[in-house]
């Protein structure tokens, strides 16, 4: 072929290119990027963990179904949402005036809740103090969480006020 021949094709082919890209169909759609926020997730202790009067080499325990004893926290958030629930738990109780301390601890059983489904002598789940834990918040949007512990006080044990904080972290998961 030759060169003429070579340009000729070329700017057919060109041409051929401009044309078709005028005629071509063009359509377009639009969506919505949309998002639902969660209520705010909110606590609030309500019952602190109380020992009462305590004897010096006697151990004593509160159990989470012991009402005017036991922990207590209210949450309220989005209905049937999880949540991620964290404790920080104390190894003792300090007392309130000079440094003396009183063992304390909380076994895998000592914590239990309700969605609205439960009570606190009849609650939903039982959960693990000592673990992280994921739970769903009730349909009507609010969860009661329960602690009861144990304290070990020595023979010895000093008299007086004793207390430390028991936290409750909570979060939403995303689940």
């Amino acid at each position: 072929m030759s060169n003429k021949t070579n340009i000729s094709a070329i700017t057919l082919l060109f041409s051929l290119l401009i044309m078709a890209g005028g005629v071509v169909a063009q359509e377009s759609a639009t969506i919505q990027a949309t998002a639902n926020v969660s209520t705010s997730l909110a606590i609030n202790g309500t019952q602190n963990l109380r020992f009462g009067v305590v004897t010096p080499g006697v151990n004593k325990a509160v159990n989470k179904t012991t009402a005017g004893e036991s922990g207590e926290w209210s949450i309220t958030g989005t209905p049937g949402a999880e949540i991620s629930i964290t404790f920080t738990l104390p190894d003792s109780l300090q007392h309130t005036t000079n440094p003396t301390w009183m063992n304390l601890a909380f076994s895998a059983t000592d914590v239990s809740y309700s969605d609205g489904t439960g009570s606190q002598v009849g609650p939903t789940g039982v959960l693990n103090p000592n673990a992280g834990n994921a739970e769903r918040i009730g349909a009507g949007g609010i969860m009661t969480i329960w602690i009861g512990g144990t304290v070990f006080p020595s023979v010895a044990q000093g008299g007086g006020p004793y207390s430390s904080d028991v936290m409750l972290t909570i979060a939403y998961t995303g689940s």
